[in-house]
């Protein structure tokens, strides 16, 4: 063989997959499981701004295509929610709006400020990212899921919006209430 194939023979394609996964969890696991109880105020404050610091196309890199039952899945979630709120929060106040009276007990789960306006939706999503570190990361996933059965219930009542958007926000409504049982559980993560 010719110095040339062996050299590319031994050349990897990449990262191992495995091994990305792997430190996509950990980094998952020391976020959530390292911030809690933290009593630095500028801890929790670096956790809500994570994608707004380090870009949400880095945090995708890392969690993108973690499982939904996965630390590292639960914190793509989360950081994709307060991205969507920040990006267009007037349309997001619109869909949630519309679907307060669809979902009233999801409503009041995920304690948005009556009326929810673009405002209060910000200040929600954050304060449900604080509760990463100063609270429970059940009712950190709880709270983000009955949020988003609000804007899934909302969108499925607006012509504008594409089935697509609100099966979309429905599984991810889906995906972290079950996740919250896993984690209430001591099986996440």
């Amino acid at each position: 063989m010719p110095k040339q194939a062996a050299f590319f023979d031994e050349q990897s394609d990449g990262p191992d997959p495995s091994l990305v996964t792997e430190a996509a969890e950990r980094a998952a696991a020391l976020l959530v499981r390292g911030a809690r109880g933290s009593e630095d105020a500028a801890v929790t404050e670096r956790l809500v701004h994570l994608a707004d610091d380090e870009g949400i196309e880095t945090i995708a890199a890392l969690w993108a295509h973690a499982a939904a039952d996965t630390l590292s899945g639960c914190l793509w979630r989360l950081y994709l929610l307060r991205s969507w709120v920040y990006a267009d929060p007037a349309a997001a106040a619109r869909q949630f709006e519309a679907g307060r009276s669809r979902a009233e007990l999801a409503r009041v789960v995920a304690g948005v400020a009556d009326p929810p306006g673009p405002d209060a939706l910000r200040a929600m999503i954050d304060q449900v990212l604080r509760g990463i570190a100063e609270g429970d990361f059940a009712d950190v996933l709880f709270r983000a899921a009955a949020f988003s059965r609000v804007v899934a219930a909302g969108r499925a009542t607006l012509a504008d919006v594409p089935d697509g958007e609100v099966r979309r926000m429905l599984a991810t409504a889906e995906q972290l209430e079950a996740a919250g049982h896993l984690e209430l559980a001591g099986r996440l993560g």
